[in-house]
């Protein structure tokens, strides 16, 4: 098992056919994943193509992931927790001082994919919207937004198939209220 410590990153290659668990050890935690063709890093893990295909907001076991492309990424196979967000960006540097008042450095989910992606030649403009593991996102009648701590409990953990070889940069989030107010780490491991 690998251990993506807290407000931190990691990226790392899968080939099609792998499958990867995404584990909340402790609970409450969110785990932004973004994911490149392993060839072709132009196409990318879509949040528009993924709602579109699969008429959902709420993407959990037996959905895809889809690319820029209209292609398959990853199916998810389990998924303990149900409840995952495929609305909002990676938070950064500019979420922090325009969400939390806060002026000061603060490590970001944004900064710690494009630290990690950087290995495999990707820059900070090619970070999509990220598939937000566990997160709790709720929106009201009237289409207001609003998010919750998460409801995962410790152990919790979704396991994602690779549809095609793939780069992944994941995080263990750095946003207060996306993970009810601390912050812990995020394991995983990949099977074959």
């Amino acid at each position: 098992m690998n251990i993506i410590e807290k407000q931190s990153g990691a990226a790392f290659k899968i080939q099609k056919g792998q499958r990867l668990k995404v584990v909340d050890p402790k609970g409450e935690q969110v785990s932004d994943m973004v994911l490149f063709n392993a060839k072709d890093k132009r196409e990318k893990i879509s949040s528009g193509k993924t709602l579109d295909f699969e008429e959902n907001i709420l993407i959990t076991k037996g959905d895809f992931l889809w690319s820029n492309r209209s292609n398959k990424m990853m199916e998810i196979l389990e998924d303990t927790n149900g409840r995952n967000d495929f609305l909002l960006a990676p938070c950064s540097p500019e979420t922090f001082k325009i969400m939390y008042g806060n002026n000061d450095y603060h490590p970001s989910c944004f900064e710690n994919l494009y630290t990690n992606l950087k290995k495999f030649d990707i820059e900070p403009d090619d970070i999509p919207t990220a598939f937000n593991i566990f997160m709790n996102v709720q929106f009201q009648p009237d289409g207001k937004l609003s998010v919750d701590p998460p409801l995962s409990k410790a152990g919790d953990y979704v396991i994602f198939k690779a549809q095609m070889d793939l780069v992944v940069g994941l995080t263990a989030c750095s946003a207060e209220d996306s993970n009810g107010g601390s912050f812990k780490p995020i394991h995983y491991e990949i099977l074959e």
